[in-house]
């Protein structure tokens, strides 16, 4: 898989550095991994999964998750309340690119 720069010079700083949410860039990564990485758009993962393949609590990732949803890194949504979410992985620095 090949990482945009962009995810290692800027981002991690800002989660990891910025606002002390480590759980939440290794969340993001791995999110990332299973979208871009993947060439997929989406990807469905549960809290356990994602716990799992992080090495972090689910409630790690459950608070990691809203970190990015607030801060428009990534989009969640359950199409059924019982079904596992689905997430899309959203690349901030395309959308600044395509603007400028």
């Amino acid at each position: 898989m090949k990482v945009d720069p962009y995810i290692v010079d800027t981002l991690m700083r800002d989660l990891v550095a910025h606002s002390r949410s480590s759980s939440a860039f290794l969340v993001y990564l791995q999110l990332y991994r299973h979208t871009h990485g993947a060439g997929r758009e989406t990807v469905v993962m549960s809290h356990a999964v994602l716990a799992e393949l992080t090495g972090i609590s689910k409630r790690s990732v459950q608070m990691a998750l809203t970190h990015l949803v607030d801060r428009r890194l990534i989009r969640r949504r359950k199409p059924r309340p019982t079904a596992a979410p689905v997430y899309t992985v959203l690349t901030p620095w395309i959308r600044r690119q395509e603007a400028g």
